[in-house]
């Protein structure tokens, strides 16, 4: 499959392709790990639910505030340096994951944790903006996705595996998949920034500024608030689920594992096929359809009592995630100047940190308040809102790309 790749996409640049096989290694040692962090942190700390989930809040803070500084500071220095500090930092974070034993180690930890994060993150999604005119950033991001799924289709599975004997030695290899990834940016990766922006000498407190045209547009803040809204379901989904399935019905990690396994499967064979048939239709359009599925999916899991009704709630969430996502990243970059893309696309990945910092520690709050079924009632009422978002944005706006049949 890859080979073919490979001839359909055969004019995309190299450096692409670094990114695609860099980033599918690397996912693949983070996900042995993140999709039972949870897990991990609660039999390790035994507190309730809302303090362990509040560890989440704390790196998803400290990655809010690291995004806002990473836009103006890719757009100064470049994205290649920042995504190599950025790599190589979550690598070491996870290594010292492995030796944390209280509340403070894992706050620590993680907040480091949220701050190298968006680095990368931010960082690819400009590089990819700066790779790739318009009408070709939506095959871009979603092959980006797919890669990112195969590392996930195989990292739950080897976790759910490995972590039964030893959460350590899935440190490990997050740790070392990260940081190959970063040594590999190092050597073999060009600048991409262009030209006339890196000799741009503009103060940090200047570039800073930059953030305010970003947020005066109206089209792109829209946007930004409607997705939000899908990545607190998504968040509620990924983050609790793991524990809800342990403590309530007692499944496993090893099982549990196949879900995210399932989602990334699907990412990977079916991504490029739904992007390439939702580009017939307006960017906008398309994101309110499928928002819809966020509305779904939590339903399903809040009256799911085994493990394939669970398994059904992750597939409906991921057929929402493969009509929506590739389209919403595409559709920030096209709406982001040249000049601010990096600001621009921060903003935009301050989406994931804002759902992670909210959704978990309110979920947790409700689970404990009001009973384990709750938040997924909640999750649900949150994709209602997030398809009313959508479908108030205009139906054509500038960053819609290019159709191309």
């Amino acid at each position: 499959m890859l080979t073919r790749l490979r001839r359909d996409y055969a004019d995309f640049p190299g450096q692409f392709w670094l990114m695609f096989f860099g980033m599918m290694f690397s996912t693949i040692g983070t996900t042995m790990i993140w999709p039972f962090l949870m897990i991990y942190a609660s039999e390790t700390l035994s507190l309730p639910l809302v303090a362990v989930t509040s560890l989440m809040t704390i790196n998803a803070a400290a990655g809010l505030v690291s995004s806002i500084l990473a836009g103006p500071v890719i757009d100064r220095l470049g994205r290649k340096g920042v995504m190599v500090v950025g790599l190589l930092g979550a690598g070491l974070s996870y290594l010292f994951l492995s030796q944390a034993a209280s509340y403070a180690a894992f706050a620590i930890i993680l907040g480091a944790s949220g701050v190298f994060s968006p680095l990368y993150h931010v960082g690819t999604d400009a590089m990819l903006a700066d790779l790739f005119p318009m009408n070709k950033r939506a095959d871009a991001y979603a092959l980006i996705r797919m890669a990112r799924n195969v590392g996930v289709a195989a990292g739950p599975a080897i976790g759910g595996f490995v972590l039964s004997r030893s959460y350590s030695y899935g440190m490990y290899g997050a740790a070392a998949g990260l940081s190959i990834y970063g040594v590999l940016l190092l050597l073999f990766a060009r600048e991409t920034l262009p030209k006339e922006d890196a000799t741009e000498k503009m103060s940090l407190l200047k570039q800073l500024s930059g953030y305010w045209a970003a947020l005066q547009d109206r089209p792109f803040m829209g946007l930004v608030g409607a997705f939000t809204l899908i990545q607190m379901t998504a968040a509620l989904v990924w983050v609790l689920l793991s524990v809800y399935l342990k403590t309530q019905f007692g499944i496993s990690e090893q099982l549990y594992g196949w879900l995210p396994t399932t989602n990334a499967l699907m990412v990977v064979f079916f991504q490029v096929l739904v992007t390439r048939w939702t580009k017939k239709f307006p960017a906008v359009q398309v994101m309110a359809w499928g928002a819809v599925f966020y509305i779904l999916a939590p339903l399903l899991i809040a009256v799911s009592n085994g493990f394939w009704g669970f398994w059904l709630g992750m597939v409906t969430m991921t057929v929402g995630e493969l009509v929506v996502v590739p389209r919403a990243s595409a559709y920030a970059a096209n709406l982001a100047p040249v000049d601010k893309r990096g600001r621009y696309m921060s903003l935009y990945g301050l989406t994931w940190n804002v759902a992670a910092g909210i959704s978990p520690v309110m979920g947790g709050l409700i689970s404990d308040q009001l009973g384990p079924r709750a938040p997924w009632l909640g999750g649900a009422l949150i994709g209602v809102l997030a398809v009313l978002a959508f479908r108030r944005l205009n139906q054509r706006q500038p960053g819609d790309e290019v159709v191309i049949s």
